[in-house]
C-alpha cells in the first residue's frame, strides 16, 4: 500500500508561483432571489430594481435584477474558494475598470475566468504585485461584468536571510 499525501488548504502559493497569462475558470453559482433580499438586508440597498418583482416588471428587463455590487462579492468569492490564490494575496490593493455589462437575473448561473495580466516584482523582496482580470460569465457565456483585481501577493523567503 503507498503512503498517501497530505494536501492543506489553503495551498501553500507565493507571488512566484504566478505565471503571466495564468486562467482560472471556476464553477457555477447560480444566483437565486434569496441572495438578492440578502444582499439588500446587509446593505441596506433596498433599491425596487431588487426586491420589487412588480416594479421589475415595468423595466426595460422585465423582472429585478441582481444588485451589481453582489455579482462582483460573487465573482471575487468563487475565485478566492477555488483556491488559485492558495494563502498568497496578503492585500487587496485596488479595484480597476468594474463594467457592469448586461444584468444578471434571478436563476442566471456565473462563473468566472480569471487572468493573470501583470505581475510586478517590486522593491520589496517580501513582496510583488500581481494584476488579475475577472471576466463573470452567465450560462451563455455572455460576459455581464469586468474589473481589474491588484492584489499585494508575499514572495518566497530569499535563502540566507538571516530576517525571514
Amino acid at each position: 500500500m503507498s503512503a498517501g499525501r497530505t494536501l492543506s488548504d489553503p495551498q501553500d502559493k507565493t507571488f512566484d508561483d504566478f505565471i503571466l497569462g495564468d486562467v482560472m475558470v471556476t464553477r457555477g453559482r447560480t444566483v437565486d432571489i434569496g441572495d438578492l433580499t440578502t444582499f439588500a438586508g446587509l446593505t441596506g440597498d433596498h433599491y425596487p430594481l431588487h426586491i420589487d418583482e412588480e416594479f421589475g416588471k415595468s423595466t426595460r428587463f422585465g423582472t429585478r435584477i441582481t444588485h451589481g455590487p453582489l455579482t462582483f462579492a460573487i465573482a471575487v468569492g468563487l475565485v478566492g474558494m477555488s483556491g488559485f490564490y492558495g494563502n498568497a494575496i496578503v492585500a487587496l490593493l485596488e479595484i480597476k475598470s468594474l463594467r457592469a455589462l448586461k444584468p444578471v437575473l434571478p436563476g442566471d448561473t456565473i462563473k468566472v475566468h480569471a487572468e493573470v495580466v501583470e505581475l510586478s516584482a517590486g522593491s520589496n523582496p517580501k513582496y510583488g504585485t500581481l494584476h488579475v482580470n475577472y471576466s463573470i460569465r452567465n450560462q451563455k457565456e455572455e460576459e455581464v461584468m469586468t474589473f481589474l483585481q491588484i492584489m499585494l501577493a508575499r514572495r518566497q523567503a530569499v535563502k540566507g536571510n538571516a530576517n525571514e
